[in-house]
């Protein structure tokens, strides 16, 4: 009985945490930032996911608020199937996000020079879209040396004064 009633607890805390793996089917309701969304999923839950594989530029840095602007334009209130691949080590649910079962946002932001790969476990098939856009000086590519966005927030932290 009791472990009936402990696999119960478990199933009933985590039955709606995504797991890698897991698909929901939902529509965009709020584009966060270039390549954070948030989604009203067909399971009646609201999920913050981003893109897997792709970093783009925070909102203070250049380019940060047209990377957010040009995937509003390709996803905001669209019909959008979300794969979940897993977690970064903040615990931000990372995913793969197909716009009416098709179009791949991740691609388009890389193809306009609006994401680099990620600096973590790029995903290979994704980088000849960031390298073209690079070759041909497309987005923040057109400056000579852009700062990634990882980069960036590191040196946030570090000039955020530390409590004494």
């Amino acid at each position: 009985m009791r472990t009936t009633i402990g696999s119960f607890m478990i199933a009933f805390l985590f039955g709606s945490a995504a797991l890698a793996g897991d698909e929901v089917k939902g529509k965009v309701i709020a584009v966060i930032d270039g390549n954070t969304l948030s989604i009203a999923g067909d399971d009646n839950q609201t999920h913050q996911v981003m893109l897997a594989g792709i970093d783009s530029p925070e909102l203070e840095q250049e380019f940060g608020e047209k990377a957010k602007s040009f995937l509003e334009k390709i996803v905001l209130k669209k019909e959008v199937t979300v794969k979940f691949t897993g977690k970064d080590r903040w615990g931000n649910y990372l995913a793969e996000v197909l716009v009416n079962g098709k179009e791949d946002p991740r691609i388009e932001l890389l193809k306009q020079g609006y994401a680099w790969t990620a600096e973590k476990n790029p995903v290979p098939d994704l980088e000849s879209y960031r390298t073209s856009a690079q070759q041909k000086g497309k987005g923040l590519w057109k400056q000579e040396n852009p700062t990634p966005p990882w980069t960036f927030r590191r040196q946030q932290t570090m000039l955020q004064a530390k409590s004494s």
